[in-house]
């Protein structure tokens, strides 16, 4: 059987009492590794340090972990991290809680200026939301805008909707749910009541019904014994009466008996430990009584063990390579998520319509729909009741009095009156006239829009996600591998680190790594300003005689100084600066500049010598912080072509690297060309950061050296699309 790789419902059930233990624990740091895996380091007065870790990606999971197991600190903190920094330092740990019985846990944080709730999505994508004490979403791995639900900054966090809780269903419930299925009782169990297939199929197992029995055959005395099995699961959960088991593969199914020659497992018979790990529950399964089982103390500690062995046997799997990946699962996922979208997208257009159908009718019928507001308004003020308000209008239907014929319902608890104009139903805020109500159903129909929109970026990138599976598949199919982006003239001993199980990290933080920067083809040195702060410090502190500095004709650009040596060398005007440098500084100026972000894909370019740029304005000008002035004539690169790509670089340093294609294509193992698109840079960077960790072998490296805000820091602004293969 295949190894579990995603915690189930019943597995939080079983983890949310163990957490208990930990409350009043307090955090000192969080980390991110990635885009899937949040740790935090907390400390506890009798336990002392406390590792959690939460995996949302194709593993998932969240437990604590032996602080000798934990991923060493990734190099430079990201913004997820960081904002989890500031929320969390010094924060007591309140509480856990499981919503409904989904795979969803909600993590409580009290600090004195508040409260902070980290909501793990352990289904489907996977997903960790950061919420205040009110649920407002203050950041959020992956954003979500489904018709069903939305979770993004900004926004209050929406739960899924809620399903079945098997263990607190009621008999009447079950019958019910039971009654409705036209499948078998297993996938009646496994889909009615949300158990999921391994403990659908341990109901069974515990009540001795045959799992294929059809719905129709079984009689009450099957929903007794089914019932009474779900009793007793649930009874166990609630009191805590667990007795964790890892499970593993037999290795030798003659080790059971001591084998020919009455050996025992401890006395050089098969040891069970050589199996492989397939899964770990909180108690002992009849479903798997073919299995190995090791007895765990402690469900958490159980965990820990079953996914550091699971890792290290993912590790040393022989050539995983030659093992076709499982494109057509992927392929059917993305196709189903837009199937999804695209619902979405069909409902947000029919909401938006429908709302502004009803605004144009309260204008329409503005009299009716006035005299009826009007009507209520002045009974509140007579202190009438609502069930007074409510009488009155049915008294005037009866009498056949338009206005009150058009009132369906008047609800007191939130002071709406619904009336039906034109066969639509409308609800009305009763405070307010009919321009008010009118305004806020317009205002409604552009929120929705709003979120229409939002849907139609999303779709764009699961349609990206799914040419990028099916592009790899032909890949595979033709028998083509992912290699570096070498034309196959490269020394054939050359490493091929794109393979590489292990690739050792080499750290490098040069001095102008806080600069825009990257090295041209000739290997020169050019930087740029971030902001008017560093333009300022570049023209001031780091521009020599020799340097050539280039700007866009257009405003909204960086200093760009193409040196001619390194600051720590004694400076030169004798060197003459070749004309690639120089175009690909060029490109770096117009590609960093507004041109990218207005979404153009050229602009004109000018470049001087450093002894033409001066920070003293002559009489009457002015210089804006980061400003320039510039004497004599200038050279200019006319509709410059904007170009930009990042890639990883495993030697001599180990490093993110962008900048110009043709200047960093032999410098990095593997690179991504981006042009101008419609994707935020965040969200472009997590693209890039996936594609990067589906070429490397060692995912681990890409983690830890190419996190998406590290990528981010090489990509021009505004937004960006991976550019076509």
């Amino acid at each position: 059987m295949d190894p579990k790789r995603e915690l189930t419902s019943v597995d939080l059930a079983a983890l949310v009492g163990e957490f208990g233990a930990y409350e009043g624990a307090k955090v000192d740091k969080a980390y991110l590794y990635g885009d899937d895996l949040v740790r935090l380091k907390m400390r506890d007065f009798d336990r002392g340090r406390i590792e959690l870790i939460i995996e949302v990606g194709e593993v998932k999971r969240a437990h604590t972990v032996a602080p000798e197991r934990v991923p060493d600190a990734p190099g430079r903190p990201p913004q997820f991290a960081m904002m989890l920094r500031n929320r969390l330092s010094g924060a007591d740990f309140a509480g856990v809680e499981q919503y409904e019985f989904d795979r969803i846990l909600e993590f409580v944080f009290e600090r004195e200026d508040g409260t902070t709730r980290i909501i793990v999505e352990l289904f489907g994508q996977g997903n960790v939301a950061v919420t205040d004490g009110e649920y407002e979403v203050i950041d959020c791995l992956e954003t979500v805008r489904l018709k069903s639900r939305t979770v993004v900054p900004g926004s209050r966090y929406e739960f899924p909707d809620t399903r079945t809780n098997p263990l607190s269903v009621s008999r009447e419930a079950f019958d019910h749910e039971m009654d409705d299925s036209d499948t078998d009782v297993v996938r009646t169990l496994a889909t009615q009541l949300n158990f999921g297939g391994l403990y659908a199929e341990e109901i069974c197992t515990r009540a001795g019904v045959e799992k294929g029995m059809d719905i129709a055959d079984a009689d009450e005395g099957v929903y007794d014994r089914l019932y009474e099995a779900i009793e007793r699961l649930a009874l166990d959960i609630r009191n805590g009466n667990f007795e964790p088991r890892l499970y593993l593969e037999r290795a030798d199914t003659e080790s059971e008996d001591g084998g020919a020659d009455g050996e025992t497992a401890d006395e050089g018979g098969s040891d069970a430990s050589e199996g492989r790990v397939v899964d770990v529950t909180p108690f002992p399964l009849e479903e798997h009584d073919d299995l190995d089982g090791e007895p765990y103390d402690a469900f958490l500690t159980a965990l820990d063990d079953y996914f550091f062995r699971l890792e290290l046997e993912d590790e040393e799997e022989v050539d995983p390579t030659e093992q076709r990946p499982d494109f057509e699962s992927e392929i059917a996922k993305h196709e189903r998520i837009i199937e999804q979208q695209q619902g979405a997208i069909e409902g947000f257009e029919q909401e938006a319509d429908s709302l502004r159908e009803q605004a144009e009718l309260l204008y329409a019928e503005y009299g009716l729909v006035d005299e009826i507001l009007s009507t209520v308004q002045g009974a509140r003020e007579q202190d009438r009741s609502w069930d007074e308000i409510r009488e009155r209008f049915e008294e005037g239907a009866d009498r056949g009095i338009e206005a009150a014929e058009a009132v369906v319902d008047v609800d007191g608890s939130d002071g709406t009156v619904t009336v039906e104009l034109d066969g639509e139903r409308i609800d009305l805020l009763a405070r307010q006239g009919v321009e008010q109500n009118a305004d806020r159903l317009y205002t409604e129909a552009k929120r929705v829009e709003e979120k229409k929109e939002g849907a139609l970026a999303a779709i764009e990138d699961t349609r990206e996600d799914l040419a990028d599976a099916k592009r790899r598949r032909d890949e595979w199919e033709a028998g083509e591998n992912e290699a570096a982006d070498d034309e196959g003239d490269e020394d054939e001993e050359q490493r091929d680190w794109l393979a590489e199980p292990s690739i050792p990290i080499r750290e490098n933080e040069p001095w102008f790594d806080r600069f825009r920067w990257f090295h041209t083809s000739d290997d020169y040195l050019v930087i740029g300003g971030r902001n008017a702060d560093q333009n300022e410090e570049l023209v001031k502190k780091y521009l020599e005689p020799g340097d050539k500095v280039l700007h866009t004709q257009a405003h909204g650009g960086p200093v760009t100084v193409l040196k001619a040596t390194d600051p720590s060398e004694a400076s030169s005007s004798d060197i003459e600066l070749p004309d690639s440098s120089i175009e690909e500084a060029a490109q770096f100026a117009v590609s960093y500049s507004s041109v990218w972000k207005d979404g153009r894909y050229a602009g004109d370019v000018y470049a001087v010598d450093s002894d033409q740029v001066t920070k003293t304005p002559e009489s009457g000008e002015y210089l804006e912080k980061g400003g320039f002035a510039i004497r004599g004539d200038r050279t200019y690169y006319r509709d410059t072509a904007v170009g930009a790509a990042v890639g990883i670089q495993c030697e001599p340093y180990t490093r993110v690297i962008g900048g110009p294609p043709s200047a960093i294509e032999d410098r990095a193992e593997t690179t991504i060309e981006l042009e101008p698109g419609r994707y935020a840079q965040a969200d472009a960077a997590k693209r890039l950061y996936r594609r990067f960790r589906e070429r490397f072998e060692d995912e681990t490296f890409v983690r830890k050296i190419a996190s998406p805000d590290r990528i981010q820091h090489f990509m021009p602004p505004g937004g960006s699309r991976i550019a076509e293969d």
